[in-house]
């Protein structure tokens, strides 16, 4: 079952202010460099709802084999009858809300090393990669630490491409997530439709 912990929270090794047994519904939506976020069906007489708020974070598991990962409410809806929708974006969103300043890098560990030595603000977060190639990173005005990951051209995806991967507190930058394992997809064989 999903956990709820207040917004403060930055440590999960407790029951926080509960689990939410109650829930109909929980999934998880990651893409692959992409958005990473929960959708959960919780009823409104559930004996959690009143602390069900902006801020408060939900900790799930993102998958069947996946460790338990951070979201953080956004929104809640209400929908006709005593349920709502709940959804949370991963506790990595956090970084759109922390400025870097100017600095540039020759290789990808150090231009990470260097968005977490020039955030402005306190960065709770770890950045790793084993990509070990050279390139060229600068930071030429101030931006969000997010945005400067990826999505933006010049970014550290933009130069060293790969993929990343959203561990709470961690961010990893892999060459390749997953491996190929040799498996081929053909028609009647594993593809029905």
């Amino acid at each position: 079952y999903p956990i709820l912990f207040s917004s403060t929270t930055t440590s999960f090794n407790t029951n926080g202010l509960g689990r939410l047994t109650d829930a109909s519904d929980c999934k998880v939506i990651e893409e692959r460099n992409g958005s990473f976020e929960l959708e959960m069906e919780y009823p409104m007489t559930g004996i959690h709802f009143k602390d069900l708020t902006n801020g408060n974070i939900i900790y799930a598991k993102p998958s069947q084999n996946g460790k338990l990962q951070a979201f953080r409410i956004y929104r809640i809806q209400k929908r006709i009858g005593d349920v709502c929708d709940i959804y949370a974006r991963h506790i990595s969103y956090q970084l759109s809300f922390i400025p870097v300043t100017k600095f540039s890098a020759a290789s990808c560990q150090t231009a990470l090393t260097g968005l977490k030595n020039h955030a402005t603000e306190n960065c709770p977060f770890n950045f790793t990669t084993d990509i070990t190639s050279a390139g060229t990173f600068i930071v030429d005005k101030p931006d969000s630490l997010r945005a400067l990951l990826g999505g933006q051209e010049g970014s550290v995806l933009d130069n060293w491409h790969g993929e990343y991967e959203w561990d709470n507190y961690n961010v990893i930058l892999h060459n390749s997530r997953g491996s190929d394992r040799g498996v081929q997809i053909v028609y009647g064989k594993n593809l029905i439709d």
